[in-house]
């Protein structure tokens, strides 16, 4: 699978921006058929980076109601990926 469609967005949170910042630790939204060797893989071709660890986790989506209409945010993946020590994705950075 190519890149651009393992690594589908850059999740901003406070959390996320924090563990960027303190230990060079970066977090995606991707592909939920996705697995560790296949992020690692995207990670280290879309932004020439050596990729240290990642760490994977599966999310359920919520129940929303709008009124009598009851549906269902659809299911995600969020991976953690850690980089060697000195390096960062310059592109990510504000």
């Amino acid at each position: 699978m190519e890149p651009t469609r393992i690594i589908l967005s850059h999740v901003v949170t406070e959390k996320a921006e924090r563990l960027k910042i303190e230990q060079s630790r970066y977090t995606f939204k991707v592909a939920p058929t996705a697995n560790k060797i296949e992020i690692r893989d995207a990670v280290e071709r879309l932004f020439k980076v050596h990729v240290r660890d990642v760490r994977v986790m599966n999310y359920m989506g919520k129940m929303r109601r709008m009124g009598r209409f009851a549906g269902r945010r659809p299911d995600w993946k969020k991976a953690m990926v850690t980089l060697k020590q000195g390096e960062r994705i310059e592109s990510l950075e504000r």
